[in-house]
């Protein structure tokens, strides 16, 4: 089977560079893939695509050599299973609370004695090398989101699942839920009492020799998490990263025209 390359840099002592994709779209996938990003996730729960568009996705990313991952809508084992043999070489299983459903979900990604995963790897057995079967416990990366209030009082029982690689931190869910609405959902939080949560939760990964991850907005901040000991950051995603683009071309074409949105505003949906 064809190793884990984000395990392998992470055992150098190295860290990781994650990309979001949220575009059902091949074509996206591929441009993203070419950008020397470690590895790439798919958004089952939030994007805007669904398993059809995952397998050509994942197929696309194939030639760059990035590390396939995506993040499943809910802990349900059929779609973990699914989304394994299409060739996911990590899971990220979102809202999870406590430590039995840590555990559930670390079952639904491993073959028998270590879990309960169903055998038939369609396109793994050709995407990710002989003897898959037997190494696919070993090189198949899975990742816990802590992203509420629950999981941080259960965080310890949560980064101690064996089986357990490492934890996903949902900055924008876990904001929400631990000042129960009063701030809005968002990334990069600068708030003292989210910080101090967000290196809870490295220096609980690292008691346990877990992996810890964090959903960044920007590069900038990212290179904060490293330096707090994050050992994957995602930095930004398709949707996000296009709409910037698309807004400064504009925008600069605008500033250097002198042509403002106000005297573009009367032909507003119009062709």
């Amino acid at each position: 089977m064809i190793k884990n390359k984000l395990k392998q840099i992470w055992a150098a002592g190295q860290t990781t560079v994650n990309g979001w994709l949220s575009i059902g779209n091949p074509f996206t996938a591929e441009i993203m893939a070419a950008q020397g990003y470690d590895s790439l996730s798919i958004d089952l729960q939030h994007g805007a695509l669904d398993y059809s568009m995952l397998l050509p996705m994942f197929q696309a990313m194939r030639a760059s050599g990035v590390v396939p991952m995506a993040r499943v809508p809910w802990l349900e084992p059929g779609i973990v299973m699914k989304v394994l043999d299409a060739g996911a070489y990590g899971v990220i299983c979102p809202m999870v609370n406590t430590y039995e459903q840590a555990a559930q979900f670390v079952s639904y990604l491993r073959y028998p004695p270590a879990g309960q995963r169903s055998f038939g790897p369609t396109r793994a057995n050709f995407s990710a090398g002989a003897n898959y079967a037997a190494e696919a416990n070993d090189e198949i990366l899975a990742f816990a989101m802590v992203e509420t209030a629950e999981a941080m009082r259960n965080l310890e029982a949560i980064v101690a699942t064996p089986g357990l690689d490492g934890v996903y931190v949902g900055p924008a869910d876990l904001t929400f839920s631990l000042h129960q609405g009063r701030l809005a959902p968002a990334f990069d939080r600068e708030e003292p009492e989210m910080i101090e949560a967000l290196q809870t939760i490295v220096a609980t990964c690292k008691k346990f020799g877990k992996r810890s991850a964090l959903h960044c907005g920007t590069p900038d901040y990212a290179a904060r998490a490293v330096g707090w000991g994050y050992d994957m950051t995602t930095v930004s995603g398709d949707s996000r990263l296009l709409a910037a683009a698309a807004l400064h071309s504009v925008s600069r074409f605008r500033d250097l025209t002198g042509h403002n949105m106000a005297a573009t505003a009367s032909g507003k949906g119009s062709y």
